[in-house]
């Protein structure tokens, strides 16, 4: 799990596994990890609580639950991450369309990735590119990963993390929530 820090899964039963992602967490503070684990938590008690399915959504009653904790407990809980140096980190292969999309912002034509799949009819918006460009993907390179500063990361220069009580094993799956 390289897109996001963290994710919860609803099963029949009225279950929740609540999964955290090892490599997008392991250079950050354990306060960042508290608000990425109580993020999800609050998917998953809407999900108990209200049958609220939809994970993807941060509507009134998430930021309602949202705001109330960070309130009460100091922390700063958010809708979306910004780990874009970890994320950047880990899509080192890199897809450059050859048609006319390759002229056109925000992306012009890249397509960066996390394993080396080339872009196709398995993303959900191949069928928009295959219909507005009708370019072919080439495979442009497979970046070196860097971070520019680990340090700020929370890693020190001979690579343990910062937080000696985390171990890389304990960011799995950490929770689960049956009612």
């Amino acid at each position: 799990m390289t897109l996001c820090a963290g994710k919860c899964t609803y099963e029949t039963g009225g279950r929740c596994i609540v999964s955290l992602s090892e490599p997008l967490l392991k250079y950050r503070s354990v306060k960042e990890l508290r608000e990425t684990i109580l993020h999800e938590l609050i998917h998953a008690y809407l999900f108990v609580t209200s049958n609220d399915r939809d994970r993807n959504f941060h509507g009134k009653e998430f930021c309602f639950h949202m705001n109330r904790i960070n309130k009460m407990s100091g922390l700063n809980i958010t809708i979306y991450h910004n780990f874009h140096d970890e994320l950047n980190y880990y899509r080192r292969y890199i897809w450059r369309c050859d048609g006319v999309c390759r002229n056109h912002p925000p992306y012009y034509g890249y397509v960066r990735r996390s394993i080396n799949r080339k872009p196709g009819p398995a993303d959900s918006w191949w069928n928009f590119h295959r219909k507005t460009c009708g370019g072919c993907f080439v495979k442009e390179a497979k970046t070196l990963p860097q971070i520019n500063n680990l340090e700020s990361l929370g890693t020190r220069p001979n690579g343990q993390t910062s937080s000696p009580n985390m171990h890389q094993d304990d960011i799995l799956e950490i929770i689960e929530i049956s009612d």
